[in-house]
């Protein structure tokens, strides 16, 4: 191993955490070795813990939200089952069988820039009577909602809320123009303020750099965000992003590796764009990953429970919580 890597590893395992530059020092140094580093600074702070969720997909399309990468929005012709809000009948049958299967979390995620009131009233009490009964925790993805409505979401019993902040903050507004980047992060403040723990990451592959991929995960880091979902775009037809070159497997490992480097205690989970790897993720769970969004993404496929198990018992890994 690189004297470059080794230095910059030992220093974080005795805590230290790297600037900009250094990160992107790090980018350039040989693949191998930062993936054989950024698994040993992961099972340093986190151990063999896995964390493993799952989500529903609660409400579908018709999103006035611009994003390129999205099928959901509103703006984009791609082809997306569109309802309104899942009864609770609904949304509580499939808690119940995440729970059988083993999933410790389980995520209600909506289209739309935000819940109404009455989608947020209708959700505490679905939260309500899945907590009653079942040991499963709950997070919300409702994108930019109001503090009064976090807290009444986590007195009902959500442990943690999800709003990506996707990018960079120089390129987010390539991706979106709907909202701004400062908006996310007031959501996210609001989230923390309720008590919420929060899940944040993003997309890469979308056109950004390596240095938009450190800005994001110096931001994340800066919010104390604890789970760090990192998608790889699979390009939808009828997005604007349709005809993006997929970005090689190779680069994307580098991208976890670093952000293991950047975020040495945290979550990191791989999400979306799973089924576009050559070995279901194998590789970056040994390059820093230790959690990841199992079962259908919202508009892609993904891979089972079952299937997600058996491979990170394989790679020495047992199923828990990491963090709250």
């Amino acid at each position: 191993m690189g004297d470059k890597i080794t230095s910059y590893k030992e220093k974080i395992m005795a805590g230290y955490l790297l600037n900009r530059e250094e990160a992107l020092e790090l980018a350039r140094e040989p693949l191998g070795e930062l993936e054989e580093a950024a698994n040993e600074i992961r099972k340093h702070f986190c151990g063999n813990v896995f964390d493993i969720c799952t989500i529903i997909n609660g409400k579908s399309g018709k999103c006035s939200e611009n994003c390129k990468y999205c099928a959901q929005s509103a703006h984009h012709s791609a082809e997306v089952e569109t309802y309104p809000l899942l009864p609770e009948e609904e949304i509580i049958r499939e808690a119940v069988r995440q729970s059988g299967r083993g999933v410790l979390r389980y995520s209600i995620v909506t289209s739309g820039r935000s819940l109404s009131d009455e989608e947020v009233d209708r959700l505490c009490d679905c939260a309500v009577k899945i907590r009653e009964s079942l040991p499963i925790r709950l997070c919300i993805s409702g994108g930019l909602l109001r503090e009064e409505q976090f807290r009444r979401l986590q007195r009902a019993g959500f442990c943690r809320a999800h709003n990506n902040m996707e990018s960079s903050e120089r390129f987010f507004p390539e991706i979106c123009t709907t909202h701004t980047y400062d908006q996310k992060r007031e959501a996210v403040r609001m989230a923390r303020s309720a008590g919420l723990n929060v899940c944040s990451g993003g997309i890469v592959g979308l056109g950004e750099t390596i240095a938009d991929r450190v800005d994001m995960a110096m931001e994340i880091r800066g919010q104390k965000i604890y789970s760090v979902p990192v998608n790889l775009l699979n390009p939808i037809p009828g997005t604007p992003l349709e005809h993006r070159e997929k970005m090689p497997y190779d680069e994307f490992v580098r991208t976890i590796a670093l952000f293991r480097f950047i975020l040495p205690d945290r979550a990191i989970r791989l999400a979306g764009g799973r089924s576009l790897m050559p070995d279901q993720g194998r590789r970056c769970f040994l390059a820093g990953a230790n959690a990841a969004i199992s079962g259908d993404m919202l508009t892609t496929a993904g891979y089972s429970v079952e299937t997600d198990l058996a491979l990170i018992r394989s790679l020495g890994y047992e199923p828990g919580c990491l963090g709250a």
